[in-house]
């Protein structure tokens, strides 16, 4: 779950789409007038757009890129990023559902059928490709039906509805939701809230049923060398987000969805139900952990962290070997939407939040860079100035959904502030 105020908000808020233009009208290469930051558009066709936040878009030795476009996967070749105009490949026509391998030189896509949930929500009944990219060969990925794959390629997992048929996983009581109003703007009346606040308020308590009384659901991890299904994992709560981890092919991190600030959202678990671990326990009333990722090596889980709730931010993180905690705080005005992480750990990204989102920020429509410094500091600076993106999906908008470059040149983020939705890359250095 994303933590936009949606549809209503923006309709209270007075923002719109920007007006269309013609591709061709489209900068191609320019100086950020707020920021200094040289920004290139990479897409060379309208409606492109990046891949999820957290789904790997980078080959393993990061030379190469791929987004989404309408025509199908295209590629990007990174070594010549600022040196010469981008030249998009188209690697594969009429597909969707990318998603780089973590240890070969293929790109998983699919065809057919009906596409999942971004996040690792519904499972998408469509046939999965790995497109070989150095051949130009694709083959079939047998046994599997979205391109949810285990970094050896050894499994895929969705997720079902279902009780355990064991009787070892008991139904929790049921729980009387607490008046959302009361929750989130104690004190206040409906009258006496914005029209954001509002919304989030009505969004909230339609959330909160489920989240406190979820249904038990389980994991279905499917081998794909052999095709034998198991169901494992049974437990009572809503289950999405689920991401392999990138180097153990065994450890899946998933969450509880609903009301993030009424449920103990980041767990992992092993692929045969083993070893079922909370990542983060809320430590306050109203505190919020979510839009969790993998760190590149797979030791750390990445988050966002509010304590509490909309008024202090944080980037939070947990090693998962040691249980080690860090966070770094975030200012309201630099709170993301999403985040991600380069390589080593020493940057994060943040792809901005309008003023209807959880953070309610009035200058908050930015691309930023945090640099980790000693102390657990980030050092903001922003990239690209987003005061023009319409970033509200409900609306036409998108989410940035950036990332870092592997070599930690360039954050490459959806923009649609020039009228269409393109795919951009922004210089990490200031153009001299």
């Amino acid at each position: 779950m994303t933590l936009r105020l949606g549809l209503l908000a923006c309709v209270l808020c007075g923002l719109t789409a920007a007006p269309a233009r013609r591709v061709q009208d489209v900068p191609t290469d320019w100086i950020d007038g707020a920021t200094g930051h040289r920004v290139i558009r990479l897409s060379s066709e309208a409606g492109s757009q990046t891949l999820y936040f957290h789904d790997n878009a980078y080959s393993p030795d990061g030379s190469k890129y791929v987004f989404s476009s309408p025509s199908g996967i295209m590629m990007i070749d990174l070594a010549k990023l600022g040196t010469e105009p981008p030249r998009p490949e188209l690697a594969v026509p009429n597909a969707g559902g990318a998603y780089m391998a973590r240890r070969t030189r293929e790109l998983y896509f699919t065809r057919g059928g009906v596409r999942g949930a971004p996040g690792g929500g519904a499972p998408a009944a469509r046939e999965v490709f790995a497109y070989d990219y150095d051949t130009k060969q694709s083959r079939k990925v047998p046994y599997a039906t979205r391109t949810l794959i285990a970094a050896d390629e050894s499994a895929t997992v969705t997720t079902i509805t279902a009780e355990d048929p064991t009787g070892r996983t008991p139904k929790p009581a049921t729980r009387e939701p607490r008046p959302q109003l009361t929750r989130m703007f104690p004190g206040k009346t409906l009258a006496e809230l914005s029209p954001e606040q509002q919304y989030a308020v009505n969004k909230e308590e339609g959330l909160a049923r489920r989240a406190l009384n979820p249904d038990g659901m389980a994991f279905v991890v499917t081998s794909l060398k052999t095709g034998k299904a198991d169901t494992v994992g049974h437990q009572y709560g809503w289950l999405n987000h689920m991401q392999f981890s990138p180097t153990d092919p065994t450890l899946l991190l998933y969450c509880h969805e609903g009301t993030w600030h009424e449920v103990d959202r980041i767990w992992t678990i092993r692929t045969d139900g083993s070893d079922k671990t909370l990542r983060h326990a809320r430590t306050m009333d109203m505190e919020i952990a979510g839009h969790e990722f993998w760190s590149f090596d797979g030791r750390t889980i990445w988050y966002d962290l509010q304590t509490p709730r909309s008024q202090l931010f944080w980037i939070g993180g947990v090693d998962i070997r040691s249980g080690k905690r860090v966070k770094y705080r975030i200012d309201r005005d630099a709170w993301s939407v999403h985040y991600n992480v380069s390589r080593d750990n020493s940057m994060f990204m943040g792809d901005g939040g309008d003023p209807t989102q959880v953070a309610f920020s009035k200058d908050g429509m930015w691309i930023n860079l945090f640099t980790v410094q000693r102390g657990d500091v980030l050092q903001r600076e922003k990239l690209v100035d987003m005061s023009k993106h319409n970033y509200v999906t409900g609306r036409g908008g998108v989410e940035p959904n950036g990332s870092i470059t592997p070599d930690k040149k360039w954050v490459i983020f959806t923009g649609n502030f020039h009228g269409e939705r393109h795919v951009y890359a922004v210089a990490v250095a200031k153009a001299h």
